[in-house]
Parts: C-alpha cells; sequence; structure tokens
C-alpha cells in the first residue's frame, strides 16, 4: 500500500468516527503531548493554506521523507488574514478569519501527528500587519490617512494594520499559543513590519508613534510577542526583508539588525536574488547571479550576528521561483545553497507562493559541515 493510499485509509477511518467523536474533533485537535525537537540544522517548503487542503501535503510530507529536507512551515494565519483551522482565539472566530474553507481538524491532526512519526519538523507561519481582513474589521488599528483619517490602501487597494498597536501582536500572540498547542514546534512571525510603500511618508498618520523610530516600534512588539511566547517553550521566528542583512538603516518598515536580531530565536532574511536592485553588490544582474548574491548577504549578516551573545539563529529563504531572466532550476538552487555552506549558514527555506518545488535539487539526505562545504553546486 502506497504512503497517499495509507493516508486515504487513515482519514477514511477518522471520518467513519461515531458522529459525536466526529463533531468533538472538529472543534480542535488534541494536545500533542510534548513540543517537537528542533532540528540543529533545519532545511524546510513552505506550504501555502490550499496545499494542505487539496491534498499536496501528502506530496511535500513525501518528498521531506526522501530528501534532505526535515521541517514544513504551514501558513497557520496567511496575509489575506485568514487562519488554517476552526481557532478558538475569540477574536479570529469574531471576525470571521476560520471561516473561509477551515480546514478539517482531523486533516491537521493526521498531518501533525505523520510529520512527527517521520521527524519532519512542523512550523507555523502566522502573518502579522498585513492582514485586511482585520483591518477592514477593527478600522481604528488601521494605517490612517493623513488627510482624513480614512484607512490607508495600498497598491493593491488594501489596507494595513498600524504596526503600533499592541492589539494585533496580542492576536498574533494568542494564535502562536493555539498552533504551538496543537503540535507545531516553532513559531514564525512574518510581515512584522511597516508597508513597503513610499507614499506611506507623505499619506500615512502614525497617532501612537510619540516620537518613536520604526525600528524601535517594531523592536519593543517582537519584546512582546517573545515574553507571549516564552512559557510556550517553542522558538520564535521571524522573516525579514533580504536587505537587512547588509543596509543599517531601517529602510522605512521598521526592520533594522540591530533592533530585532535579540528579540528573535531564529531570523529569516528573504534572501531572494530578484528582489535585489540592479547594481547591488555590484552586480548588473543580481537575479543572475545567485551564489554572488547569498555569499555578501551571509557574510553581511554574520558579521551583523557577531555583535550579539544571545545571537539568534540564520536560516535564509531561498528563490524556488522564476521571476525575471535566468529561470530558476536546480543549479540556481543550489548555488544559493552552497553559498550558504560556504558562509556556515547550513539552514535554508525554499519559497515558492503556490508550494511547487524543485525536488530534483535537492539531495537525498543533509551530509556533513565538511562534505557541503567542500561540494561546489
Amino acid at each position: 500500500m502506497t504512503h497517499l493510499h495509507r493516508i486515504g485509509a487513515l482519514l477514511s477511518l477518522l471520518m467513519a468516527a461515531p458522529s459525536g467523536a466526529r463533531s468533538q474533533s472538529s472543534a480542535a485537535p488534541r494536545t500533542p503531548l510534548s513540543v517537537p525537537v528542533r532540528p540543529e540544522v533545519v532545511r524546510g517548503l513552505y506550504v501555502n493554506r490550499w496545499a494542505v487542503l487539496d491534498g499536496r501535503i501528502w506530496q511535500l510530507i513525501d518528498v521531506a521523507t526522501t530528501t534532505e529536507v526535515n521541517a514544513l512551515v504551514i501558513d497557520v494565519k496567511d496575509d489575506r488574514g485568514y487562519v488554517l483551522y476552526k481557532s478558538r482565539v475569540a477574536l479570529a472566530r469574531e471576525i470571521g478569519a476560520d471561516t473561509v474553507n477551515p480546514v478539517p481538524a482531523d486533516r491537521i491532526r493526521a498531518v501533525l501527528d505523520t510529520m512527527r512519526a517521520r521527524h519532519i519538523f512542523p512550523i507555523a507561519r502566522i502573518v502579522v500587519a498585513k492582514d485586511p481582513l482585520l483591518a477592514d474589521a477593527r478600522p481604528d488599528w488601521a494605517v490612517q490617512r493623513r488627510a482624513d483619517g480614512s484607512p490607508w490602501l495600498d497598491a493593491n487597494g488594501k489596507p494595513w494594520l498600524d504596526a503600533h498597536h499592541r492589539e494585533i501582536w496580542a492576536y498574533a500572540a494568542d494564535l502562536a499559543t493555539e498552533a504551538a498547542q496543537l503540535g507545531f514546534g516553532e513559531i514564525q512571525f512574518d510581515y512584522v513590519r511597516f508597508p513597503d510603500d513610499p507614499r506611506l511618508a507623505r499619506e500615512a498618520r502614525f497617532q501612537l508613534a510619540h516620537g518613536r523610530p520604526r525600528a524601535q516600534v517594531i523592536h519593543e512588539q517582537l519584546g512582546f510577542l517573545k515574553s507571549k511566547l516564552a512559557p510556550l517553550k517553542v522558538p520564535m521566528a521571524i522573516d525579514v526583508f533580504g536587505l537587512t542583512t547588509t543596509d543599517t538603516s531601517d529602510m522605512g518598515i521598521g526592520q533594522r539588525w540591530e533592533d530585532f536580531a535579540t528579540q528573535a530565536d531564529v531570523v529569516l532574511p528573504m534572501t531572494y536574488p530578484s528582489h535585489y536592485s540592479t547594481g547591488m553588490y555590484g552586480l548588473e544582474n543580481p537575479n543572475a547571479h545567485p551564489y554572488e548574491v547569498i555569499d555578501r548577504a551571509m557574510r553581511d549578516a554574520r558579521v551583523r550576528n557577531a555583535r550579539f551573545s544571545n545571537a539568534p539563529k540564520i536560516v535564509p529563504w531561498y528563490q524556488d521561483f522564476t521571476l525575471g531572466e535566468p529561470p530558476y532550476r536546480a543549479p540556481q538552487l543550489r548555488a544559493q545553497m552552497q553559498a550558504g555552506y560556504d558562509n556556515d549558514v547550513r539552514s535554508w527555506i525554499l519559497w515558492n507562493a503556490g508550494s511547487q518545488y524543485t525536488v530534483d535539487a535537492l539531495r537525498p539526505a543533509i551530509q556533513s559541515a565538511a562534505e557541503e562545504k567542500t561540494r561546489r553546486p
């Protein structure tokens, strides 16, 4: 019997349970007996909510079982504001964040139990400030237009939450607590920043700033999250712009390495070569030089990190998608990985918005540090 057939049989058994038991399990999956142990080297894939809904997650679990991948980053709250499953968090229920295609509790339980059995580390991704659902429900928590106090809208016509409001961070903390209790071994917060829009400075107002630089605000809010997660005994991770490894300003979004690094256990710079501008690192087309971009980004990150006695782990996001020339295939992925290994950064997570990955770029198993550092892409 294949793995997919075994899982199908398991789900059939779960759905065939007595109706009382089934309705009870749909309220929330049971709490695991212990917190999953984080691997020393983490190599992961991003899993969007649709991959969990349509069953493709089982294919990704198979990929992790047969390759060097040992972690999956699963959207618990995405950048539209929707929560993956029916939630016990009051605010999520109040605004309907868990009402659009929630994944059944028995499927979440089957996924997490299968990952645990196969030693695949489960990471919960929770988006914070980019939450148009909550911003529409609580316009007083949204970034406001200076002209009339109405919600400021980004280029896609969507409102953003104002990172000054403690309530939005408390909401993220509540969702993180729930995810940890379900069995996720690490909480990864994304969009821990202000919008990256040049119009913001002239169009928006922030009445709670009280003269504080944005980097200080993010520092303080991350400190609040860290205090809330401490009792959970799970690592706290944050996604940050790739350029934070090199740029010494906060780039207007509130992310400056020296301000956020001490507030997290793991920092994940999004070092996608396609996102670096012409001339960056002396490269006319950074996208065409994945090794050189990651090499420089990781060198700079390690220098910045070395200033702290309690420095976070560095786990870069690598690009597994094509945006411009050249197309990104196995050689481009391996070039990014190799640049990390050559800088003693052995962990990574691959990003593909559709959760479709270049499997032939993956090796069967994690090698030793010495073997990886001497092997070229």
